[in-house]
Parts: structure tokens; sequence; C-alpha cells
């Protein structure tokens, strides 16, 4: 389709057709505050089962290029104080996750872990507490942390590029974006839920998607109309991707099938951020087959791009060393491409930045180096 000339479009929806928690998201939450109700009413020690997400019960499944976790189960019971607290906090967390759905509210990580202040005996004494909790009822419930209506502080992703999407706001509103006209300098930032029932993709004439990790950049294919010029969308990882970042490239993927390359800094944990890109991370195991993208390939920097580009480069630190050699034994680089790469990086003892191109010039990566990288991936 040609790419959208035409200002962001809205048109308003029905007052009962407003974004909220898919309608059979909460069903489990209640179906686990029954099972427990009917334990105390015959008499019984209070308990739940759950799958253990401990490394030993996780394991990478190679053909389909994610974590999974194993089947082993565990018990979460009140026999004991801990476990008792622990279960007084879970449903404590269900019922306010139920009431903001009838409330139609939303909160963040950081907001629930505050409220929790309220609940006397049952309060986390540490976000990390609570945050651990939320992934253990999206694991027994099987739905995600955004069916039930929390979020993080951080939005996902900036975008740029000829993608039209229609988003539908907290008013109701569906506005018809396009990623590269309707919109300024910083592109379109993702919000926390990239769901169908949020957003839709409308269409697109790029070839690709190049997610890339440093706003600077981005900044540079932009102004230098990389994305106009080669049919691309620029995608801002912004670090760490996001869980919404990773969904919306599973999505783009999937949808509109554009194939993904990742461009991050030359050093172990940029790669990383590809590995959590394309194969997804531990902690999140248990939506690993949601979150990652296994077809996303790495575009650099790369310690052979060190050498061959002759970049400024920095000397890996202790903690980069036993970086890499941890990454040497993580099956999400067990290629002997990942391999080579990875043991050349060990040897030079050299890390460098997406920027050290800057070396030849300002157009060079956009006129060079990226045209160079990507015919020879076979994506132009």
């Amino acid at each position: 389709m040609p790419p959208s000339r035409a200002r962001a479009r809205a048109t308003k929806s029905d007052p009962d057709d407003l974004p909220k928690v898919r309608a059979d998201a909460l069903q489990p939450t209640l179906a686990l505050a029954e099972q427990i109700y009917e334990q105390l009413d015959e008499g019984e020690i209070p308990r739940m089962r759950l799958p253990l997400r401990t490394k030993q019960n996780l394991s990478f499944q190679v053909r389909d290029g994610v974590w999974r976790l194993g089947k082993a189960m565990g018990t979460r019971s009140a026999r004991k104080l801990d476990g008792a607290l622990m279960l007084l906090r879970t449903f404590y967390l269900v019922d306010f996750i139920n009431e903001m759905s009838r409330d139609r509210k939303t909160s963040t990580l950081r907001e629930l872990y505050y409220i929790s202040e309220a609940w006397e005996d049952a309060k986390f004494h540490s976000e990390d507490e609570s945050n651990l909790l939320i992934e253990d009822l999206e694991v027994m419930c099987e739905r995600l942390r955004e069916d039930f209506r929390l979020h993080p502080e951080e939005n996902g992703a900036s975008v740029i590029g000829d993608l039209t999407i229609k988003e539908k706001n907290r008013q109701g509103v569906v506005k018809k974006i396009n990623c590269k006209d309707d919109v300024g300098d910083g592109g379109y930032s993702l919000p926390f839920n990239v769901e169908k029932e949020k957003i839709e993709f409308v269409g697109t004439n790029a070839k690709f998607v190049i997610a890339i990790e440093c706003g600077g950049m981005v900044d540079r294919l932009a102004e230098n109309n990389f994305d106009e010029e080669r049919d691309a969308i620029l995608v801002h990882l912004k670090g760490q991707p996001a869980r919404s970042t990773r969904r919306f490239l599973r999505r783009i993927t999937e949808e509109l099938k554009l194939p993904v390359v990742v461009f991050t800094d030359g050093d172990p944990w940029s790669f990383r951020i590809y590995a959590s890109v394309a194969y997804g991370a531990i902690k999140t195991a248990h939506l690993s087959s949601y979150l990652a993208t296994p077809s996303a390939e790495f575009l650099g920097v790369t310690a052979s791009d060190i050498e061959n580009y002759d970049l400024p480069s920095d000397r890996l630190s202790e903690q980069d060393v036993k970086a890499l050699q941890a990454e040497l034994t993580d099956p999400r680089f067990g290629t002997a491409e990942w391999r080579s790469e990875i043991e050349l990086m060990l040897k030079n003892g050299k890390k460098a930045e997406q920027q050290s191109l800057a070396k030849y010039g300002l157009n060079y990566v956009t006129e060079h180096y990226l045209p160079e990288k990507l015919t020879e991936m076979g994506v132009l």
C-alpha cells in the first residue's frame, strides 16, 4: 500500500468498547481464590500448586529457539508462616486486580508495591518481591500481567518508518497513525499494551525492521533518511527491550512477514540484548513463545566488524570477559558463528560502540556499513 500522507484520523467508539482486560483473563484468578476457599471450608491447610521457575526446570528448545518451563511443580502452603504470608499476598493481589478491572483502572508495578503498604502483614518488603509474585500469577493463570492491567513505569520502544497502525486510546478513540508521516522526530512511542485490541497493523511498504540499541544511532539513521531510502522501519530498543517492544517485534514478524535485524554495540551485554529479542530471557521463560522472535538476526557490531572496519575500541573489562565466557555455554549462542565471534572478542580483548562507525563520517553507517552488511545477509 502507498505511504499514508493523511494526518491522524479519529472516530468515536461505543463506551462499552473501551480498552479493557480480555473477557476471560480474570477467571483463573477467581478460580484460584475459589480453590483456597474450598480448602478452608473443608478444614484443610490452604495450598496451591505452581510450576517451579528454577534453572533446573528450564530448558532451551533448540528447534523452537526459545526457553521453556519444564513440568516440575511446587506447592505453596500455609503450613509455615512464610508460606501463609505468600498466600495472603497472592490473594490481596488477586483482589486488587479484580478491583482494577471493575473500576477500569491500571497500575504500574511501582504503584502496586506502594499500595501493598495498606495490606498490613501482607505488604511486600521490596518491589522485586511484588514483581516475582506477579510473574508467579502469570504462570499459574497462563495470562500476562498486561491482562491484569499491570505495567512497568516505562513504555516500550519508539518506531520510525512507513508503518500505518490503528490505535485505540483510553477514551475509546480510534486513531489511524503512520509512524513516519504522523509523528515527530521521536517517532511513535509504543504503549505498554501492544495487543490487537489496542494496536492494529493496517499496512506498510517497508521491507524489513532494524531494531537498534542506542538512541543516537536511531537519530543518525532517521536524519540520513535511511528508513525512506531503504524501505526500513526503525525501532529504538532503548537498551534492554521492554516486554511491549519484544511483543511488538514478534507481532510485526508474524503478521506483516517482515524480517527483523538487531543492531547493537559490540560487547557481551549488547549480545544479550539481541538474545532477549530473538530467544527470550530466563526470567520470562514462561512467556518466551509469546515474546521471542527466533527469526531475528544479529546485524552487528561483531568482533569481526571491529577488525574488518578498524573501529575505535575499548579494552574488555574483567566483567566483560566473564560475561563472554558465560555466553560460550549459553545455548542461545550455541552456533558455530556465535562461538567464533565470542572467541575472537576474547582473543583480541576489544569491544566497540555503534557510534564508533562515525570515525569515517556521519554518512558512513548508512551509505556503507549497513548496506554492505544487509546485502551480505540477504535482507537488501
